[in-house]
């Protein structure tokens, strides 16, 4: 496997687990190859396989530093619709919360 394998996504909203999972498939399969090259090789094939499992590595760090931006935007917008909600409907909220807490309260004390 290669890193010519990895997707490239425009946008970092539309990375998905399954992409992840499978980036990160190669980069462990680079790096395979890594230990297997260092085990009796030297040389130009060396230099090839750990420019490979670098740029794998790299490749896969920023998709998962776009992840995480994206799921922090995502949580942050979350929240703030959350707060518009509870300050326009404030008793609703409250009867919302205190249902949580009573089905918590209630799955707890089962135990």
């Amino acid at each position: 496997m290669s890193t010519k394998n990895l997707s490239a996504e425009a946008d970092p909203a539309d990375v998905t687990k399954e992409q992840l999972i499978r980036d990160f498939k190669v980069v462990v399969a680079d790096a395979e190859a890594l230990l297997k090259a260092t085990s009796g090789q030297t040389g130009e094939a060396m230099a090839e396989v750990r420019s490979r499992v670098s740029e794998s590595l790299a490749a896969a760090k920023e998709k998962f530093s776009d992840a995480e931006a994206a799921l922090v935007a995502r949580t942050r917008a979350a929240a703030k619709a959350t707060d518009e909600y509870v300050h326009v409907h404030p008793w609703q909220a409250i009867g919302i919360a205190a249902s949580v807490g009573v089905v918590v309260g209630l799955l707890i004390g089962r135990r």
